[in-house]
């Protein structure tokens, strides 16, 4: 009975994204006939429909109600107490801005790396670099945009020469990215590499033996995956990716073809 609950209301979901993405921004209001005591005749109420953003935020299996306005103010108030942020005194010395996130506060899926690079500290936004860009491949592959995902990093700044986050500089930015994904509730989290899927699973193992099938962090679902930068440097593991992408697509009901 559950498992037939959470499927409609996995099916409603997908339905209303699908609306949205068509340019729909309202659903209808019921039609309930109104009197007119004047005229004697029944009248149709004229109203604006609910906010389509709206219903979606009531899907989310039975959590407060949070409108994609208030989600997004939540996220800017994370945003302006990360800013200042120097925890990790060498990196708040090191960089030009921290990084926090980007797209959709309403996201099904929500990517997660490793930490910003060179492009992403100068703009201010993750995933822009060369990375970025085959990310956003990837994710045009998927059937989706850019815009209906969210993406963010483990780290909110760059590391020195762009090495692996310390332990205590993500056990730091652990509790920022909680409350990021605490916001967004995304059902589906893809990790992209070693360091997102260990830190974010609480797990030690290497990405080839994470990868290939589902775990649980809250209410998502979590999908572990190689990092973009890994497949520049190895192109032969876009293979490996692609079918993890596959299986992704499939769990969220946008199944892909195969290439």
């Amino acid at each position: 009975m559950v498992s037939s609950h959470a499927s409609q209301v996995r099916a409603l979901r997908q339905r209303l994204h699908d609306l949205q993405r068509a340019g729909l921004t309202h659903l209808p209001r019921a039609e309930a006939p109104s009197v007119d005591p004047d005229a004697g005749i029944s009248q149709r109420s004229t109203e604006t429909g609910q906010p389509l953003t709206d219903c979606l935020s009531t899907t989310n299996g039975g959590s407060p109600i949070v409108s994609l306005t208030q989600k997004r103010e939540q996220l800017q108030v994370l945003n302006e107490e990360v800013a200042p942020c120097t925890q990790c005194e060498i990196l708040a010395q090191g960089r030009t801005q921290t990084v926090f996130g980007v797209g959709n506060p309403n996201a099904e899926l929500c990517f997660i790396g490793e930490a910003p690079g060179r492009d992403e500290d100068k703009k201010g936004e993750p995933f822009v670099g060369r990375a970025g860009q085959l990310l956003d491949r990837i994710i045009v592959a998927c059937n989706m945009t850019r815009d209906e995902v969210y993406i963010c990093n483990i780290l909110k700044c760059r590391p020195p020469d762009n090495r692996n986050p310390l332990p205590d500089e993500v056990a730091h930015c652990r509790t920022f990215l909680d409350r990021q994904l605490e916001i967004v509730k995304p059902r589906f989290i893809c990790t992209l590499g070693g360091v997102a899927s260990q830190t974010l699973l609480d797990v030690q193992q290497s990405m080839g033996k994470l990868r290939g099938q589902f775990y649980s962090y809250l209410n998502s679902q979590v999908m572990c995956t190689y990092h973009p930068a890994y497949l520049l440097r190895n192109p032969a593991a876009k293979a490996m990716v692609w079918e993890d992408m596959k299986m992704l697509m499939a769990a969220m009901g946008r199944p892909i073809e195969s290439t």
